[in-house]
């Protein structure tokens, strides 16, 4: 049986960036699922405040030199790369010098939520789908994590479903105890749409606020994961309304039953005749 192919999109991972929970998760079930035999990619933003001559991270040429556009603009998009030798994984990050370089990672000095937010979200999910494009690598799982991929189920479900790199990809989006006060605003919905994503597609992400953020990704989303107690009942009630398949894990390193699940979603072999 070929291996299951799985895409960890997230907007922080540890070593590189540890804010929350989520540093922790994705740096530990990557590793794991990958020791099971998986076969495992990892994208994230390269924000200002992480050290690459300390990860070691370089430009890979071949990947870059794509132009993102937002807001009817156009921003080069630079892809770099940094491994970890002990797990045998390597990290791609997503740069863009003005978006990214700067050495607060969501909120300025004062704790104000920067007001390019929501452009830098949009960009970083459009970046990472075509990233993976370029690379030439087709997941059956797209497994993102935290507020800032929220668009990336949208855009899978709709402007890139027919796309032979994500053809038939699952969309798993972990839920975690993340909230935070502020929205993106309303722009965050009218710069959304791109190609058959439409205005009327992103209308449950509303303000942009910590709820409707995570409401609109579970729109367009195939299992939703509780990744940590804690998680808004809000959130919970809207995912099993819909009728998403929600998974409970027995902790965060319950590998096996991660296995299990993603197992779910192995290719399938076409039978070949002699």
């Amino acid at each position: 049986m070929a291996k299951t192919k799985i895409l960890f999109i997230t907007h922080e991972m540890s070593p590189f960036l540890e804010l929350t929970k989520i540093s922790e998760i994705t740096r530990q079930l990557p590793q794991a699922m990958q020791e099971k035999g998986f076969e495992i990619r990892i994208l994230m933003p390269r924000f200002g405040n992480i050290n690459e001559r300390r990860n070691r991270l370089h430009e890979v040429i071949r990947l870059s030199g794509l132009n993102i556009v937002v807001d009817n603009n156009d921003n080069p998009l630079i892809i770099k790369v940094a491994s970890l030798p002990a797990a045998r994984m390597q990290v791609y990050f997503l740069d863009n010098e003005d978006y990214f370089q700067r050495k607060k990672v969501f909120r300025d000095e004062n704790g104000e939520f920067f007001n390019d937010n929501n452009e830098r979200s949009v960009f970083f999910c459009k970046g990472a789908l075509e990233t993976v494009k370029k690379l030439g690598w087709s997941p059956d799982v797209v497994h993102c994590h935290g507020w800032f991929s929220a668009l990336v189920p949208a855009y899978l479900k709709t402007t890139y479903k027919d796309d032979p790199t994500f053809k038939g990809a699952k969309v798993m989006y972990s839920l975690y105890n993340e909230e935070f006060s502020g929205t993106l605003g309303d722009k965050y919905r009218e710069i959304a749409p791109e190609g058959a994503l439409t205005k009327d597609d992103v209308a449950s992400y509303g303000d942009g606020s910590y709820v409707n953020i995570y409401k609109g990704a579970l729109d367009f989303t195939d299992v939703a994961v509780v990744a940590e107690e804690g998680v808004n009942p809000e959130i919970l009630a809207y995912a099993k309304e819909k009728g998403i398949q929600v998974f409970e894990p027995n902790g965060d390193e319950d590998y096996e039953a991660f296995n299990d699940l993603f197992d779910q979603f192995a290719p399938v072999e076409e039978e070949t005749t002699v």
